[in-house]
């Protein structure tokens, strides 16, 4: 399928690596051009050269971090006026929250409801006045199955859910979408270091505790990055304007509601 956004420009957050580089590479696959950031220059510009060489666009890399707001000022001078959005962010740590002081809730929602609503209202007028923009939040399923000991994942992430659920309802009239992908287990860094963890704290082999989260999921397997990625550029594509507001939930099947 032709997704009809070759020759857009797209800012894709936390893109180094994980599900944000897959997005950004899924995207470059269709012909976008995308500024990509994270906080770390190596494993950006390598992932900047991986995209180049795969499809041919223009890679821009700004190494910065995007939860302050000189960092999304570098963000935006880069991509000043984008048409595509994805909002990335590394989730906050696990724990206990009567540990959890107002600095560290201050930080998630920064990191992870904050930071995303200030780079929607940054670029989002723009889109309208284009008649085209696709924004894409990449949050987690937690949204729908909250984890306890993620609490500050569940609070944060769940405040951007709400805030977007009213807003995309304004945007889409000008052709503006805003929707959210929830990931579930994917094959990234971040869930080999919770593995390990879990391995760690159990005594078990890292081997062991991967096959048997993996076999736990009713797919059987943890995600491709490659799904995710493929997901979230057909949200940005035109055949996805009559799709907004929504949290699309990719878990293998995990979460066991009708709804």
């Amino acid at each position: 399928m032709d997704l009809g956004i070759r020759g857009r420009k797209a800012l894709v957050c936390a893109a180094s690596k994980g599900l944000g580089r897959a997005c950004a590479m899924s995207l470059a696959q269709e012909g976008v051009d995308v500024t990509i950031v994270a906080r770390t220059p190596e494993p950006l510009e390598k992932t900047a050269e991986e995209i180049r060489k795969a499809t041919g666009v223009h890679v821009n890399a700004v190494a910065t971090d995007i939860t302050r707001p000189e960092g999304r000022a570098l963000a935006l001078e880069a991509c000043p006026h984008p048409d595509i959005l994805v909002n990335n962010a590394g989730g906050p740590p696990p724990g206990d929250f009567r540990n959890w002081d107002r600095d560290a809730w201050i930080k998630a929602l920064d990191a992870n409801m904050l930071t995303p609503i200030e780079l929607m209202k940054a670029t989002v007028d723009g889109m309208m006045s284009r008649r085209f923009g696709r924004i894409v939040n990449i949050t987690s399923g937690a949204v729908k199955a909250p984890i306890d000991i993620l609490g500050l994942s569940n609070g944060a992430r769940a405040g951007l859910t709400g805030f977007v659920a009213g807003l995309a309802r304004k945007t889409v009239i000008n052709n503006v979408t805003i929707n959210n992908l929830l990931p579930g287990p994917f094959d990234t860094d971040r869930l080999r270091q919770t593995l390990q963890a879990a391995a760690d704290k159990s005594g078990r082999s890292l081997e062991e505790v991967t096959k048997e989260r993996a076999a736990g999921n009713p797919a059987g397997r943890f995600g491709d990055p490659v799904e995710f990625g493929e997901a979230c550029a057909f949200l940005c594509g035109v055949h996805a304007g009559f799709i907004t507001g929504q949290n699309l939930l990719l878990d293998g099947g995990a979460f066991p509601g009708t709804l």
